[in-house]
């Protein structure tokens, strides 16, 4: 439960924090917000999530090579919401 805690707080942290894109312009990882509760939870991915996701697609590779992102992206619930968004886990 800790842990949970802890990832929540670094993750929204970082969702917070503009960050410079990591391949194209359209990669900034604070659009992927809505999928916040999802990937924290394991809980169903909202439409908006799903949208968000689908939007970076070409980013995610970006993220997981990314060490400050890369254990969300590869989390189990991260790959579940990927997964309920028909959205690809990268193969980077």
């Amino acid at each position: 439960m800790k842990t949970t805690a802890i990832m929540f707080i670094a993750l929204a942290t970082l969702l917070l924090i503009k960050t410079a894109p990591l391949t194209e312009a359209a990669c900034v990882v604070t659009e992927l917000a809505p999928c916040l509760p999802a990937i924290t939870t394991g809980g169903n991915p909202s439409a908006e999530c799903c949208g968000k996701l689908k939007e970076q697609e070409s980013c995610l590779c970006g993220y997981v090579k990314n060490p400050a992102f890369a254990q969300y992206v590869s989390s189990p619930n991260a790959r579940k919401v990927l997964s309920a968004c028909g959205v690809p886990y990268p193969s980077c």
